[in-house]
């Protein structure tokens, strides 16, 4: 049976690759984002199901996937990618909505679609599937000025160390995947300098994000009672071991 996948934030950066990722490996696809366009630019030519959805609005996610389980019968995992940062400041100079946008995408958001994603795979038949969310080096360590994003990049890993032991009665797996300088958009300010914690402003190394994605399919593989709770993937030179 071919196996199906909702990615979130799949308009673009990781969620865009690892959509192609598992497309190229014969998954059904399901791409989740808020612009259609952006969705079936990602889509391309494949048979991808465009779900356009706001992760923060609990009755649009949970309308994406149970479209999603009506075209395909069940979910076997989900990809909870959906993320977004706020300019770098001290914490009296973030204003309260850049607080509220943080949380509301990196923390409700994650919360809304595990969630879904949880109650799916517990009703459908064969019971379980794989929940894989996307930390970051930030759920371990911070970068200056970075209060609302590495606060929520935290609490992201407690939801997946929760939700791991929750899903084991149901057969079904968490994890979370922890990114550093993957090669995105987002992330081209890395190849221009960004602020250190000693004050200085350096490059730093970056990798391709289809080694990201190629992780996130290793992840997906696995036999339901096999778990990488954790896996760290950075470009190898990054400031984050000794970082600070």
């Amino acid at each position: 049976m071919t196996q199906t996948i909702l990615i979130t934030g799949a308009g673009s950066g990781i969620g865009r690759a690892t959509a192609h990722t598992f497309l190229a490996a014969g998954w059904r696809v399901g791409l989740i984002g808020r612009r259609r366009d952006a969705l079936a630019e990602t889509a391309g030519d494949s048979d991808a199901l465009i779900l356009p959805c706001d992760v923060t609005d609990p009755a649009q996610v949970q309308a994406a996937f149970d479209k999603a389980a009506a075209e395909w019968g069940r979910l076997d995992c989900l990809f909870n990618n959906a993320g977004q940062g706020a300019k770098a400041a001290p914490i009296d100079e973030i204003s309260i909505d850049d607080w509220l946008n943080v949380v509301n995408v990196n923390l409700n958001g994650m919360f809304f679609c595990a969630r879904a994603a949880f109650g799916q795979m517990r009703r459908q038949s064969p019971q379980g599937g794989r929940i894989i969310q996307n930390g970051s080096i930030s759920a371990h360590v911070p970068r200056p000025g970075s209060a609302p994003y590495t606060a929520t990049k935290h609490a992201v890993t407690g939801l997946t160390k929760t939700l791991g032991l929750d899903g084991r009665k149901f057969d079904i797996a968490v994890g979370q995947i922890d990114i550093g300088n993957a090669l995105t958009q987002m992330a081209a300010q890395f190849q221009t300098g960004v602020p250190q914690a000693d004050g200085q402003t350096r490059i730093e190394p970056t990798m391709d994000v289809t080694h990201v994605a190629e992780a996130v399919l290793t992840m997906a593989r696995l036999p339901l009672d096999v778990n990488v709770p954790f896996m760290t993937i950075m470009a190898r030179d990054m400031p984050y071991i000794g970082r600070g």
